[in-house]
């Protein structure tokens, strides 16, 4: 407790959605300011509950370390004359830092010797620098939005009620509008609402779970999840949860009750994806299974007061689901009057986007795309590609979809069941959304892949063509999740598709609205995609440089991109590598700014490189049979075999020779040489020690 640090920042209800993100700043944003405060410090930890957010720092330094400031001044040769006296630079260079000439020092540096001075600074007390430090920390919390409330010019996620604030038990005076901390805190808004004196952070949690506020949200939530599993155990069946739902109740409460309630069966006939959805988007109720995967009658919601009759509140949770399962049944039975294919002409009155036309002028567009991309990769499923691109977005002006956006895919899966549509297309419209996030599930059939590569690659290539691509950490249509979503899928069915193929075929449907050159937008395009795919790998494990050299290379086709990934990174333990990565960057360094030309075998005239020549042609035409074959490691292992003659002719030949023939061509050569390279990685790009 002596050293220990306690904020809390008492609020109003703080949106879930809002907390678990500001926790994992507030960590990192506390302990970079005391980083640079040279403060030293030790256990730290955030936790939040609707109401407060909590900043706890076991141990903090009772002062700042001590500090030492060197000062450069004038140069020595300036400082003091030729009788070794201190000039008028020197003596005003020790005034202006209050000491004596004796006491400077000569410092030398990368431009010669100056005079300088060092001097220690005494660190100040860590309680003098609190009261600044933790109201900069509070208003450097970043949330989604921020307000401003009464006269204020205070700006947080929600007004904010009180301040604890202590270290090493007493309290930091600090005001921040006409907020004054103190040692207190509250408990629960409704059930122990006043407030309380606290001394330490063990008090401080003590003190608040007696009045029903559990701080810490891990503890929360892992009361939740086993009294919500228990409830469902006791109701025959096993919970069905997501972590982002636990996340979200966890942060709506202080301190969980469980409550389960139940629904009329009949509402079971009802798409289960429909009362999932509803029991969880909008009400955050558990819903219950059986063995069978199947809902059982029964919810589970999270309550923030202790009722003195569970019945009581069960009964009213039971009441809102029952007018909200009422609304999707009727919203189900309605839609099921209109076939699927009957909504895509509707589909002309919803506007895509301003610049790109309507959802009908998309539909028709990625149906034409899906159509060149089933010829090369599937062709025998020609007919259900286009059945399923046509019925792809229809469900968006069914009733259930307009109420549950989350259900698009999903419904218009479920309709087209109900029409009598082919299985696999019904199942493709549902997976050609996929995947919904990064990481997430991928297409499990071709006919849902091949539909959403053409729906993916016609908004990317869309957006970016009417000059709107992602800036910053600015991504309004999620483009770079749907990049992702093309990477995977191609890279997960091997298709025999190239990235320059489909952003080709693209731009030739979307000709008559792009805003700049096709071939700037390909350009731009592929540049995306590779950064997708860079860091993608980049965060598999694989070396930084290896994938930057052989993206920069070519991306077109994905899956022999990823093999040349691994073949390289393998290669990399050969003793080889090193050397003819040097040999690779020596050949590239002396053919900048040479454009040039095939090698005439008549004017090699050194030893050394008839011999690299000679090297060239054979070697290079087994590098070509693997490349072909897609067996980099043989290639790369053949490559390899280069690196002598390569040595060789640089060591005994003037590639730079003042006959203006004989250069060029021993030029040539060499960039015949750096061609074949090229066609599996950069290897200027391979960081090296030579």
């Amino acid at each position: 407790m002596q050293n220990e640090l306690l904020f809390e920042i008492g609020t109003e209800e703080i949106p879930a959605g809002f907390l678990s993100k500001a926790v994992g700043d507030m960590e990192g944003i506390i302990s970079k300011m005391l980083a640079e405060k040279n403060i030293a410090f030790e256990g730290v930890r955030c936790l939040a509950t609707p109401r407060r957010l909590v900043l706890y720092i076991r141990h903090v330094a009772p002062k700042q370390a001590d500090q030492t400031v060197e000062k450069l001044g004038p140069a020595k040769k300036a400082a003091f004359d030729e009788n070794g006296s201190p000039t008028k630079a020197a003596t005003g260079f020790a005034k202006s830092q209050g000491l004596d000439v004796s006491q400077l020092e000569v410092i030398s540096t990368e431009k010669g010797e100056y005079l300088g001075a060092r001097k220690t600074l005494a660190g100040q007390p860590t309680a003098d620098l609190l009261p600044d430090l933790l109201k900069n920390f509070m208003l450097s919390i970043p949330f989604r939005k921020s307000m401003r409330w009464a006269a204020y010019d205070l700006r947080f996620a929600r007004p904010v009620h009180w301040l604890l604030a202590l270290y090493g038990g007493t309290t930091i005076p600090l005001t921040i509008e006409d907020i004054q901390s103190s040692n207190t805190s509250r408990g629960h808004r409704f059930m122990a609402p006043a407030a309380f004196e606290v001394s330490s952070f063990e008090e401080y949690l003590a003190k608040c779970r007696e009045r029903f506020v559990i701080v810490d949200p891990s503890e929360r939530k892992q009361m939740i999840l086993e009294q919500a599993q228990a409830s469902a155990d006791d109701a025959g069946g096993r919970l069905f949860y997501s972590e982002e739902l636990l996340d979200t109740v966890t942060y709506i409460v202080e301190y969980p009750v469980i409550v389960r309630g139940t629904f009329d069966a009949d509402y079971l006939n009802i798409p289960k994806e429909v009362l999932t959805t509803t029991m969880i988007s909008h009400q955050k109720y558990f819903p219950v299974v059986g063995s069978d995967e199947q809902l059982l009658p029964f919810f589970i919601a999270v309550s923030n007061t202790q009722p003195r009759d569970l019945s009581v509140v069960a009964k009213g949770n039971e009441r809102v689901l029952a007018a909200r399962l009422s609304d999707a049944r009727f919203f189900f039975e309605e839609d099921k009057k209109v076939p699927l294919e009957e909504r895509v002409e509707s589909l002309k009155k919803v506007v895509f986007h301003t610049l790109l036309g309507t959802s009908h002028k998309k539909v028709m567009r990625f149906r034409k795309l899906a159509a060149k991309i089933v010829q090369k990769a599937k062709p025998k499923l020609k007919k259900d590609v286009d059945r399923a691109a046509l019925l792809a977005k229809a469900d968006l002006e069914s009733l259930m979809v307009g109420e549950f956006s989350e259900l698009q895919g999903i419904m218009g899966r479920e309709y087209a069941l109900l029409a009598g549509e082919n299985p696999d297309v019904a199942r493709a419209i549902y997976d050609h959304y996929l995947p919904v996030a990064a990481g997430g599930e991928l297409p499990q059939t071709d006919v849902g892949a091949i539909v959403g590569l053409a729906d993916k690659i016609d908004t990317i290539v869309g957006f970016f063509g009417v000059g709107l691509p992602p800036s910053g950490t600015a991504d309004p249509y999620a483009l770079r999740r749907q990049a992702l979503g093309v990477i995977n899928i191609l890279l997960d069915k091997r298709y025999p598709l190239n990235l320059h193929f489909l952003i080709d075929e693209s731009l030739s449907l979307l000709k008559d609205v792009l805003k700049k050159p096709a071939e700037d937008v390909k350009k731009d395009v592929l540049d995306f995609f590779r950064g997708r795919l860079q860091n993608q790998l980049i965060g598999q494990g694989y070396a930084y440089d290896t994938v930057e050299a052989v993206l920069a290379s070519d991306i077109g086709d994905l899956v022999s991109v990823l093999e040349k990934i691994a073949a390289l990174q393998a290669f990399r333990q050969n003793p080889e590598f090193e050397p003819i990565s040097i040999a690779f960057k020596r050949v590239d360094n002396i053919l900048k700014g040479y454009e040039g030309g095939r090698p005439d075998v008549n004017l090699l005239t050194a030893e050394a490189e008839i011999r690299l020549f000679s090297a060239f042609e054979t070697i290079g035409e087994r590098v070509e049979k693997g490349i072909a074959e897609k067996n980099f490691p043989a290639a790369l292992n053949n490559l390899a075999a280069l690196r002598p003659p390569v040595d060789a002719f640089f060591d005994t030949v003037m590639v730079m020779d003042k006959d203006e023939q004989i250069r060029a061509n021993r030029l040539s050569l060499l960039a015949e040489i750096s061609t074949l390279f090229h066609k599996i990685a950069d290897f200027s790009k391979i960081v090296t020690a030579g």
